[in-house]
C-alpha cells in the first residue's frame, strides 16, 4: 500500500492544483519512482489511496499495467482519515497477509525485495539515520527490536510491513499510525532494521529540489 492522501500543506503553492504524489523530480512524478522500485522487487498488486485532488493520481496511473503492476484505489474523498485510518479502510483490498505500506512523499534506494514476507510480531519498521530536520528521531533499535526509548533513537522511514491485525480493534475511522505503533512496541510486537543509505523525505518545496537534482545528477 501506498499512502498517497497527505493534504500536502507544507508543499504549498505547488499542491493548490496537483497532489503531492505527482509533484516531479527529474520528469518523473513521485509516485513513478515507488510503482518502478515495487515492480522491480516482484511487487504485483498494489492498493494506492489518497484525498483531495486524488483522483488526478488515477487518471495518471490508471491500473498500473505499463509498470506491470494491478492498482486498486482506496479514495477517502476530502475528509482526511490520517495513516492508521486510511490503511483501516483498504484492508478489503489488502487481504489477510502481511502487507508493505510506502509513505507516497518519500524517496530512497533501499531494495524493497528485502522487506520480510513472514513476521513474528504484529509489524516491521525500517528505520533510517535522523535527518536534519527531525534530530530527535523516533524509535530506538535494539537487537532487531524497535523500543520507545529515549536514548540513540532512528527516524522511522516510512517502509513498513504490517499485519492486518494490528489495525483490527481500531473504532475511530481517522487515526494516526503512532499511537498504535507505540502500543505494540510496548507489547514487544514490532520488529525493525536500520537502513543507512539514501532516504529522503519529501516534505517541502526544498527538499524536492534537492531530490530534483541528486535524481539529474545520477542520470547524467
Amino acid at each position: 500500500m501506498i499512502l498517497a492522501a497527505g493534504g500536502g500543506e507544507r508543499m504549498r503553492p505547488l499542491t493548490d492544483t496537483s497532489p503531492k504524489p505527482l509533484l516531479k523530480a527529474a520528469g518523473k512524478p513521485l509516485l513513478h519512482y515507488h510503482l518502478a522500485a515495487l515492480a522491480r522487487a516482484g511487487f504485483e498488486d498494489i492498493v494506492i489511496n489518497h484525498g483531495r485532488l486524488g483522483r488526478q493520481i488515477e487518471d495518471y496511473f490508471a491500473d498500473g499495467r505499463a509498470y506491470g503492476l494491478h492498482i486498486a484505489y482506496s479514495a477517502e474523498g476530502d475528509a482526511p482519515l490520517e495513516t492508521a485510518g486510511g490503511i483501516k479502510r483498504a484492508l478489503a483490498l489488502l487481504g489477510k497477509e502481511p502487507f508493505l505500506v510506502i509513505n507516497g512523499d518519500i524517496w530512497t534506494d533501499y531494495a524493497l525485495a528485502k522487506v520480510p514476507k513472514r513476521l513474528h510480531g504484529l509489524g516491521h519498521l525500517v528505520l533510517v539515520d535522523n535527518p536534519p530536520h527531525h534530530r530527535q528521531g523516533d524509535f530506538t533499535l535494539q537487537d532487531g527490536l524497535v523500543l520507545n526509548a529515549a536514548d540513540e533513537r532512528l527516524t522511522y522511514s516510512g517502509i513498513a510491513v504490517f499485519r492486518p491485525e494490528l489495525f483490527a480493534e481500531l473504532k475511530a475511522a481517522s487515526f494516526p499510525l503512532a499511537p498504535l505503533l507505540r502500543a505494540a512496541i510496548d507489547k514487544a510486537q514490532i520488529s525493525g532494521e536500520h537502513y543507512p543509505g539514501r532516504w529522503m523525505d519529501i516534505g517541502t518545496p526544498e527538499r524536492l529540489h534537492q531530490l530534483d537534482a541528486l535524481l539529474n545528477a545520477r542520470e547524467s
